[in-house]
């Protein structure tokens, strides 16, 4: 079967369909053995990438770079605003132009929702959103599908807990999203209630197949689910210390609670407290499984969107 990819720009895993999932999953298995094998391959060849990171990042920022660099291309940016002229005053409009011009694609982090979508509107090359606040991650959401794909063997008929910050995680926001176009999957989502999911969320994914269930506790659903996703309590994005003290370490994920299970644990990392040490060197835990699968994904992405759209 011949599968296209039709986005120009990644902003959003609402604006996929399923087989431009499906395009990139299987795109990321075939440069899976350069990005093992840490070999350099000639795909995107002097070409460069902009990073616009406004926000702190590890994984993603890195994981871009190093992307970027298997594929024999190279990288330009700034890790936050302050490395930039925007701490001058200069507009995120004129940075934006400005990177244009010296860029192949553009991959942006920043704290507000929507300006990844403000930036791919004003400008020629990809747009990738590498995280808007509390809105969309799509990249993490491709790696961690390519996750479970190659760790259970399906998407389709999945049961999956989302665990943690459901109200400010946009992991779990893209993530929701995207698996609401596969068949018959069913998502237990747990958290403290001051953490539920966001109503539009949960109307986004009513309009699927997906069937979702809202509980408080892990015990729970522990015995139903093949996929325990777990995320930290941000305590950044909580205006009062106190309402983050109350809450944080709601969710613990051990050794003693996950034995004799048939599951696996992912975590879009960093983690806090939320999976112990001790699972660390257990079948269960696939967290840095999944870190390392951003390579391959990323990869797959850049090489799709400058390939499928060379600047002029």
């Amino acid at each position: 079967m011949i599968r296209i990819f039709r986005l120009k720009n990644i902003i959003s895993i609402k604006d996929f369909e399923r087989e431009d999932i499906e395009y990139l999953l299987d795109e990321a298995s075939k440069l899976e053995n350069i990005a093992k094998s840490k070999e350099v391959s000639e795909e995107l060849k002097g070409k460069l990438l902009g990073l616009m990171f406004f926000e702190p990042s590890t994984r993603t920022k890195m994981s871009f770079e190093t992307a970027m660099k298997r594929l024999g291309g190279e990288c330009i940016g700034f890790e936050n605003s302050g490395s930039s002229s925007v701490s001058k005053g200069e507009s995120i409009a004129d940075t934006a132009k400005m990177f244009e011009g010296y860029s192949d694609a553009l991959v942006i982090r920043h704290e507000l929702e929507g300006v990844s979508k403000f930036i791919s509107d004003i400008v020629d090359v990809p747009v990738i959103n590498a995280g808007d606040g509390a809105g969309q991650h799509p990249t993490q959401t491709l790696l961690d599908l390519y996750t479970i794909k190659n760790e259970i063997g399906y998407i389709d008929n999945l049961k999956i807990a989302l665990i943690g910050d459901l109200k400010f995680g946009r992991t779990v926001h893209s993530l929701s999203n995207a698996l609401g176009l596969f068949d018959n999957v069913k998502i237990y989502l747990v958290s403290p209630p001051e953490l539920r999911m966001p109503q539009e969320i949960l109307h986004d994914i009513s309009k699927t197949n997906i069937k979702y269930v809202e509980v408080d506790s892990i015990e729970e659903i522990i015995d139903d689910v093949e996929v325990l996703y777990v995320t930290r309590i941000q305590k950044e994005r909580f205006a009062d210390i106190e309402d983050y003290l109350k809450i944080k370490g709601a969710y613990i994920i051990n050794k003693k609670m996950l034995e004799g299970k048939d599951l696996i644990v992912m975590h879009p990392l960093p983690r806090i407290d939320e999976i112990a040490d001790d699972v660390d060197n257990t079948k269960y835990n696939k967290y840095f499984t999944q870190a390392a699968n951003a390579v391959p994904m990323r990869m797959a992405i850049l090489k799709t969107l400058i390939k499928n759209n060379p600047k002029q």
